[in-house]
Parts: C-alpha cells; structure tokens; sequence
C-alpha cells in the first residue's frame, strides 16, 4: 500500500542528481557495430537511465538506478542512419525533434513509417527494424526499452558484413573489438556470427496494419477527463497502456501484443496549469517535450526544460505546474498497470 511507504527527504542537490539535462547529455558516437559504416558514422547514442543497450564498455550512464525499464536517446543529423536490428524487449520511440523514417525487415525491405515531434512508435520485439533522420538538421529520438537489463540487440546479416569492411568485430559478449590498430581479438574469445536464413525467418515484419497499432500520432493523442490529474489547465493523456489501470486508465491506445512492463503517458499543461500535490508506489520519469515544467516537493523546486529528463523517487509528494508557459511532457511509469496516486493536502 502506498500509505505504509515512507516519503524520502530530498535535498535540492539529491534530486539534482536524478535530473539529466539536453544539454548535459554525454554521447557515445562508437557505441554499435555499425559506427563506422557510411551512413551510420555520424549518430550520437545516450544511455540515460539503466544500462541500455551499446555494444562499447565507453559507453556514459547517466543514472544507474533501476527502474524497471531504461531511458536511452538517439541523435542523428540529416540522412544518418541507425543499422537493421531487433531487440528482445520493449522499444519506444518518442520523437523530440526532427522528421524520421522506420524502415522494417532485414534488408529493408518490408515497408517504412514516417515520423515527427511528438509522435510516438512502439516497434514489437523480435522483428528487424531501424531508422533514418530525413529531414535538415539534427533531431533527437528520446527512447525506453524494456526491463532492468533489456538485452542485446539483434543485427542484420548485413551489418556483420558492413562492420568487417571497417575493423570492427562483435564478440559473444556483446563487446566491439576494433581490428584497424592490427590487433585481433583475445584468443579465448568467441566472434558473433551473422543470423542464419532460419534464425531470420523467425523474426518477421507484422503487416503494415498491424504495424500501424503501434503507431500514435501526436494529432491523435486524447485527454482522459477520467485521469485523477485531469482538471483546469492540466489534460493526461494515455499513449502506451497495457491493461486497465487504477488511475483511471482503460487499456491503449497503443496496447502490444508484447511485454512491455511501463506505462506511458502524456501531459499537457496550459499556462498556470497544475497537478494536485500527489505521490505515487511506481517509479515514475518525466520527460519534457515543449515548454517550461515546474516541478515541487517538500524541499525545493527544479525548473526542466525542452529535452531534460527527470526520475522522481517511489513515494516522494511532487506537484507539477506550467508558470511560465503551456507546456508537453511525457511520463513512464514502471509497471503495466499504475495504481492510482495518493492526493496530498496543500
């Protein structure tokens, strides 16, 4: 019960440690098997929350805490393009900024999606997918995978014959090893090998419809008058949900037919909007797509920004406001079913 959960003091410079600013964020530019592969070479990966995914021991974690799920981003200029893969768990899209394309199947060629601000895609597991900035200028696709340890990826053949052009090698570890100083990999280690045509064929494209369910665009996002922080000013909105919830959640609109083990949703805050003071039994990160979010608990105030991500504590009474300006701000909530939040006397 939430009621039997102590409430955690933060300090300013505690929950400062919880917030990973746009600006802040510490890139891996060799993190794949693909870095070097024309057209991929130029992408920017981030592992913001939990482990993530990279192939490169380099790579920076913001934030190590387990949440249930993990928080990643990739950023990429014009025409850069992130390599066939296929996880094993969860991946969301959640475009910031930028126009990009999904391209499905092995050898691309099982149909795109073309997306943008605000737009959000829920790619199933087990499939081949990958994508490509298409627009001018750099964009940024913030990002949530599955689990406390979502896994390896899965490449394409093509990227394993793509990689050993450059020097670069995949180890059964999962580790990169790079071969252009004339080195060659620890005798007692294993190179990955490239999928079979079996181990491909069982990882195939859904047809574009039912693609298409896991696709929301930020036009078709609906208020939920039943959300307990639904009032004057403030709209949430659900995006990805699983299961029927009790905060007044039904399922959807994006539901998969796969694990994914959070919810999320969006909220949307006009000028002097609120959120009751409230506290809640999931870990629960806010990201913010446009505008200013003011975020208070009993110890201070943070004020994010457009791209600044922000882990809130199990239990901990937090107020959310727009003060400055209307502002858009994603949530993950960990579990597939939230339970509704504590209302807290002002």
């Amino acid at each position: 019960m939430l009621r039997d959960l102590e409430s955690p003091n933060l300090s300013p410079a505690a929950m400062a440690q919880r917030l990973v600013r746009y600006a802040d964020l510490v890139p891996c530019r060799n993190a794949f098997v693909d870095t070097r592969t024309p057209g991929s070479d130029r992408k920017e990966n981030f592992t913001i929350i939990g482990p993530g995914v990279a192939e490169n021991p380099d790579q920076f974690v913001h934030i190590r805490e387990p949440h249930g799920f993990n928080i990643g981003g990739a950023r990429q200029p014009e025409n850069c393009i992130n390599s066939q893969h296929s996880h094993e768990t969860a991946e969301v899209f959640v475009v910031h900024t930028g126009r990009w394309r999904l391209i499905f199947g092995p050898n691309r060629e099982d149909g795109t999606l073309e997306i943008g601000p605000g737009d959000v895609v829920s790619v199933p597991t087990r499939m081949f997918r990958g994508f490509e900035k298409i627009d001018a200028g750099t964009g940024f696709l913030w990002v949530v995978l599955g689990g406390d340890d979502p896994g390896r990826v899965r490449w394409a053949p093509e990227v394993f014959h793509m990689a050993e052009r450059y020097g670069l090698k995949l180890l059964k570890s999962g580790l990169l090893f790079d071969t252009t100083q004339g080195a060659a990999p620890p005798p007692d280690t294993e190179l990955e090998t490239p999928p079979n045509p079996e181990e491909v064929a069982a990882l195939p494209t859904p047809p574009r419809a039912r693609l298409l369910e896991c696709y929301l665009p930020a036009t078709a996002v609906q208020p939920n008058p039943a959300s307990a922080l639904t009032s004057d000013g403030v709209r949430e909105s659900a995006v990805i949900g699983p299961q029927a919830s009790d905060d007044g959640f039904a399922p959807g609109p994006i539901l998969g037919w796969w694990h994914h083990g959070f919810t999320l949703r969006r909220l949307d805050l006009t000028l002097g909007g609120a959120t009751p003071w409230h506290r809640r039994a999931e870990a629960e990160v806010l990201f913010v797509q446009t505008g200013s979010l003011s975020v208070d608990w009993p110890e201070g105030t943070l004020t994010l920004g457009p791209g600044d991500t922000l882990t809130l504590p199990i239990g901990l009474a937090r107020q959310f406001s727009a003060p400055t300006e209307a502002t858009q701000v994603f949530i993950v909530r960990g579990g597939e079913a939230p339970a509704a939040f504590e209302w807290i006397a002002g």
